[in-house]
């Protein structure tokens, strides 16, 4: 199926079937195309939909929980069906399927592509698009804390381990002495990195020069919708908490919670899945069941 909405600015959309209950979706606007895959529940008209935001160096379906075959997002796309909410899980631009390439990725960018995403389900059949929802995780709740400012109409959003002040999270990730560089690096110069993870990553200068500048706090202050954070209390990344996450609420108006969980940033997913399945998940279906 191919759709062509001009006047949205959508050069074209189409989704192929993928799986059972599972379509490719492409989103293309200029020189751009974004992949995802969205997930309807079955029996169910015009659903409610969650916009789904990968981390840094992730893609759509997120790292595999340990102890399974799943992607974190994928697992999460299954629980959201079963309560009836359709999501759409994207690769941002220079990561999965998606064109581009990693090293001109920035925060500016990946916003971009949240906004075309979100604007693409606000015309997209088969879902409502007056209840849409973000679900953003670790970088990409950066991206989902702008997307809900820039789209004050979305209905609820739940922030997984959400970067809050960039400059300290990617000195984490990267070292202080490797920002330094890339603040010092022209905007088009590729700068490469040990990830504390382990591996590497190159980007160039540009994505340095946004780390002071991008704020979550900052871009909720613009949003008053239902708002859910979850962290974990052992963070080692976007740390410590909880006081990453408490400073968001402090700049957020309107209903709001924080769970805080016994759990490092992947929400022990890395050794297994039982916190995901015993809590992560059910916090993050009943916020969006109870508010979308």
């Amino acid at each position: 199926m191919t759709l062509r909405l001009a006047a949205f600015g959508l050069a074209a959309l189409s989704a192929t079937m993928a799986v059972a209950g599972e379509e490719a979706v492409t989103v293309e606007r200029a020189d751009k195309r974004i992949v995802g895959i969205l997930n309807r529940p079955d029996g169910i008209e015009n659903p409610p939909i969650v916009l789904m935001l990968h981390g840094f160096t992730g893609s759509k379906n997120e790292f595999t929980v340990a102890g399974t075959e799943t992607g974190l997002f994928t697992l999460m796309a299954e629980e959201l069906a079963k309560a009836g909410i359709a999501s759409l899980r994207i690769d941002f631009a220079g990561s999965g399927e998606s064109s581009g390439t990693w090293e001109q990725t920035t925060f500016s960018g990946q916003i971009a592509d949240a906004v075309d995403a979100f604007d693409y389900l606000q015309i997209m059949p088969g879902v409502d698009a007056h209840r849409i929802g973000i679900l953003g995780y670790s970088q990409g709740g950066l991206v989902g804390a702008h997307l809900a400012a820039a789209r004050p109409e979305t209905r609820a959003a739940v922030l997984w381990a959400p970067v809050a002040n960039p400059m300290a999270t990617y000195a984490t990730i990267m070292g202080k002495e490797k920002v330094a560089e890339g603040l010092a690096a022209a905007s088009d110069q590729p700068v490469t990195a040990s990830l504390s993870w382990g591996g590497e990553t190159t980007l160039n200068g540009a994505f340095f020069h946004e780390l002071p500048e991008a704020s979550a706090a900052g871009a909720l202050a613009s949003y008053s919708g239902p708002l859910r954070v979850i962290a974990g209390r052992n963070e080692t990344i976007v740390a410590p908490q909880p006081y990453p996450a408490q400073q968001l609420l402090r700049y957020h108006t309107g209903i709001e919670d924080l769970v805080l969980l016994d759990s490092d940033h992947d929400f022990g997913a890395g050794t297994s899945d039982a916190l995901v399945r015993a809590e992560l998940a059910p916090q993050t279906v009943e916020w969006f069941r109870d508010n979308l």
